[in-house]
């Protein structure tokens, strides 16, 4: 293999690692719809770690702390669970729609 042909080899490599570490950052593809996984992680110029909101890009709060100058774990950790309390809200609303269009017996002249 040539040298050009190595070089190429190892772009590619890092080309593709570039993404892949996007994608994680961005929550992954855990298949699930992406409009009810509101929240990505990023790591910031001091190497701790943020989890904001993908739309708007404002670091995420709980309560009154914002999530920033976090650790890697701590991060993932946190945006996998802001991404599934909101799979499991957009559930229980569908869930309870679905009982609002349930007829009701007036509804059949009884």
């Amino acid at each position: 293999m040539t040298m050009n042909m190595q070089h190429l080899k190892e772009t590619e490599r890092k080309r593709i690692a570039a993404a892949i570490s996007v994608w994680e950052n961005e929550g992954g593809a855990l298949g699930h719809d992406s409009m009810h996984h509101h929240y990505g992680r990023r790591i910031e110029a001091d190497r701790s770690w943020t989890i904001y909101h993908v739309f708007t890009g404002i670091p995420a709060r709980f309560g009154d702390a914002a999530m920033t100058r976090l650790s890697h774990l701590d991060a993932t950790s946190g945006m996998l669970r802001l991404n599934l309390r909101n799979a499991e809200r957009q559930r229980e609303r569908i869930e309870l729609s679905s009982f609002k269009t349930i007829p009701k017996p007036a509804e059949f002249g009884l």
